[in-house]
């Protein structure tokens, strides 16, 4: 370990953010959980049903764990007549796992880098079911609509972002936050969002730790000066960005106001 400290903001929904927190504190990482949103149920099992029944043997897309999770509640993965499954990165390839499902998963954790994956070339008049959350990007459908796929949707589950006032970031402040998760676009806006009315430090001097380059460009677009892209959401990918942090020099002063 360098001179140089990290504490990282976790705003993941409270189970998984704590669940992170352990892992980084075993590795000899401070961090600080102040979850920004909750997911919740989005659909029943009829509504599941009924976009799964017409479907003949098509590729599963899961988009996130918790579209793992919250499909699985409703009819158990298990037993879908699916011809592939894939997921988006390596969290959510290990959630089906754990369900006995083995998934094909991207080298790049991203729509770009799924999408390069070999059984999304060829899909002329294919159906691909895409499991996510409400209000997902459009990129992987519309890119598999222009490869020739039919392709569905099901949300399976939404967001429901916590209303904090700015006093929640006085106590970033007091609790010496100089790193922040963000593993969404949504998250990426809804943070920068809160942080408007604050003062300058966090665009200026902390570092932002991102899950891809999409939301690295976003970030850097809303003024964000230090953003490390971990190319992934997982937690080895969190640490190595976390440990490429400490080790740089790019960051400057780890002072935190």
């Amino acid at each position: 370990m360098s001179k140089y400290k990290l504490k990282l903001l976790i705003t993941r929904p409270e189970k998984a953010g704590r669940e992170l927190q352990q892992c980084l504190n075993s590795r000899g990482y401070q961090s600080y959980c102040q979850p920004l949103f909750d997911y919740q149920g989005n659909a029943n099992t009829e509504q599941l049903f009924a976009i799964q029944q017409p479907l003949n043997h098509p590729i599963v897309i899961f988009i996130s764990v918790a579209a793992v999770e919250f499909a699985n509640k409703l009819i158990p993965i298990s037993t879908w007549q699916t011809q592939t499954y894939i997921a988006v990165g390596n969290a959510t390839c290990q959630a089906l796992k754990a369900l006995g499902i083995n998934a094909l998963v991207p080298e790049k954790h991203d729509s770009e880098g799924l999408l390069a994956l070999a059984p999304l070339q060829n899909v002329q008049a294919k159906e691909i079911l895409i499991i996510r959350g409400d209000g997902g990007r459009e990129l992987i459908a519309e890119d598999l609509r222009r490869r020739g796929a039919l392709v569905h949707y099901f949300e399976s589950y939404r967001r429901v972002w916590r209303n904090y006032s700015l006093d929640v970031i006085k106590t970033w402040h007091q609790q010496q936050i100089n790193c922040i998760l963000i593993t969404s676009n949504a998250l990426l806006e809804f943070i920068v969002n809160l942080m408007q009315h604050s003062d300058s430090y966090w665009k200026e001097q902390c570092l932002w730790i991102v899950a891809s380059e999409r939301i690295a460009s976003n970030a850097k677009n809303m003024g964000v000066n230090h953003v490390i892209n971990a190319n992934g959401a997982n937690t080895d990918a969190i640490i190595s960005a976390l440990t490429q942090a400490e080790i740089s020099n790019g960051m400057g002063s780890s002072s935190v106001k």
